[in-house]
């Protein structure tokens, strides 16, 4: 199952993972100019390492995020979240073109929530999908 999943990830890398991860590092950069913006910042940098190899993990919500998770996953939404939302679906409309690509086209839509809505959530291993809960 790891040769698969390297296999997947390395596939992905190379037909989109790479542009779209240096969209979130664009947006990880942009936000760490101002202080106040840092913790966009690290979110963006956090999901950008998730885009170059997403296959075997998955993004699960944090149970002790509040609040302000919510709060910075609004601004985040209006500034960055719906701008890589876009970027998501408009690489998933090739991938779904060719019967190997549609893995990778649903694997890009699945990302579509947390690049929405990042503060709040970690990256872990799927098969420590339900123990994070």
């Amino acid at each position: 199952m790891k040769a698969i999943k390297f296999i997947l990830n390395v596939i992905w890398l190379l037909f989109c993972g790479i542009w779209m991860a240096l969209a979130y590092v664009l947006a990880g950069i942009i936000c760490c100019v101002l202080v106040i913006t840092i913790p966009f910042g690290i979110a963006s940098f956090r999901i950008a390492g998730f885009i170059l190899w997403p296959f075997g993990r998955t993004a699960v919500e944090r149970p002790d995020s509040g609040a302000a998770s919510f709060v910075g996953n609004v601004i985040w939404l209006v500034f960055a979240g719906w701008w890589l939302a876009i970027g998501h679906l408009i690489t998933s409309i090739p991938l779904f073109l060719s019967i190997i690509g549609i893995p990778f086209g649903w694997a890009n839509l699945k990302m579509i929530p947390v690049s929405l809505m990042p503060l709040g959530r970690e990256i872990v291993p799927t098969d420590q999908e339900w123990g994070a809960r």
